[in-house]
């Protein structure tokens, strides 16, 4: 029969005809519970670690500056006409660190200072000199940054950050923090996204899942790439909704939202067809991890790779199937798909088995009329 998709009884076997095997959850508070701790893919979930950023450290192509102090005039960096000098210090001219990570000081030689902090590279010069000089005191400062950068591209104002790269705070900066120290984002953010790569490790998220989950607003650390972009979130709609075809998540008067539970989704759909749809067979197609899959008690062993197909089933007939619809969090790119009413099949079947008996009774008729009309034309 002429179908917008498949019956739901053929959903409910979970025997595919050609495709992957796929798991049917039923919705329950239990389920969604299980869903609300497990939660959409986060930054925080992602990295893991929540420590600030640690100490920066010099690197290749950094600028310093040294200087050195001693308790007396007469030493081995200041004069004994200490006097007429405005302190008792002597700053050396700023330097890079060159491509083998040393830096040049005099009667101290070269010392390694890229991968080092300040503080060990003021203690390496100190012992170097220490024997030599009265009472030596070492400051060295970072003058320009090339390394420990972290790289905001995308859809942010650039005016103040051309190439894209800023230096990383020593006090340590969240995401959001970054981003703004950027330029901010080119509009109010609802159908941003963000990207965090780090380590060989990517994760994205809505950026309102920044500002209003404040978990996933982690520390930036050094050499992190955030990667911001435009792409709205939408979800599909299939079968006896009163619309189908794609959507985007909205929120009031059509405006996009970050995020939409399947409540509304259904409701932006057109709602369900009062003559056609069966309510107790409203289905959502996704992919979840094979972990979360199992903690929803799917069989994984017939399933390939690191994501599961599941269908997930809720019954608009029970007046509770529309409390778990709302607390049901949709994902970009969510299939909802409303199963026809068994009566409607029937009456399709019966409609097409009316046609198929009147097909004879029709040519009977018409050869009759035929025969009529032949026989009054004869007489005629």
């Amino acid at each position: 029969m002429p179908a917008a998709g498949p019956n739901s009884l053929a959903v409910r076997s979970e025997q595919p005809w050609n495709g992957p095997p796929y798991g049917l959850v039923k919705l329950t508070p239990d389920v969604i519970a299980t869903l609300e701790e497990y939660g959409p893919q986060t930054l925080s979930a992602t990295f893991g670690d929540r420590r600030p950023p640690p100490e920066i450290k010099f690197g290749i192509g950094d600028v310093v500056a040294v200087s050195i102090f001693e308790a007396a005039a007469g030493g081995l960096f200041i004069p004994s006409e200490a006097g007429v000098r405005p302190g008792n210090f002597v700053t050396l001219p700023n330097q890079p660190i060159d491509t083998k990570g040393f830096i040049s000081v005099p009667y101290a030689g070269l010392v390694p200072a890229a991968g080092k902090t300040p503080s060990e590279v003021q203690q390496e010069i100190v012992d170097r000199i220490k024997n030599r000089a009265i009472e030596p005191q070492v400051v060295v400062s970072l003058v320009t940054q090339n390394t420990s950068l972290i790289t905001v591209i995308g859809e942010v104002n650039t005016a103040f950050t051309p190439s894209g790269r800023i230096p990383a705070q020593p006090a340590g900066e969240h995401l959001l923090d970054v981003i703004t120290r950027a330029g901010g984002l080119r509009d109010q953010g609802q159908d941003t996204w963000v990207v965090l790569e780090r380590n060989g490790h990517r994760a994205a998220v809505p950026f309102g899942a920044l500002v209003y989950e404040p978990g996933n607003n982690i520390w930036a650390w050094p050499g992190d790439t955030i990667y911001v972009y435009k792409e709205p979130q939408t979800f599909l709609a299939f079968g006896a909704t009163g619309q189908q075809g794609e959507f985007q998540f909205s929120a009031g008067n059509q405006s996009s939202a970050w995020r939409m539970t399947l409540a509304e989704g259904v409701a932006t759909a057109g709602g369900l067809l009062d003559l056609q749809a069966d309510p107790g067979s409203v289905f959502l197609y996704r992919r979840e991890p094979r972990e979360l899959a199992e903690k929803l008690g799917v069989d994984c062993s017939k399933m390939n790779g690191p994501t599961v197909p599941i269908v997930y089933s809720v019954s608009f007939a029970d007046p509770s199937g529309y409390f778990l619809a709302t607390r049901f969090q949709m994902r970009n790119k969510d299939v909802i798909f409303a199963a026809n009413a068994e009566e409607v099949e029937i009456t399709k079947f019966a409609t097409f088995l009316n046609t198929l008996l009147s097909v004879p009774n029709n040519v009977a008729v018409t050869g009759n009329n035929f025969e009529t009309w032949r026989i009054n034309s004869h007489i005629h």
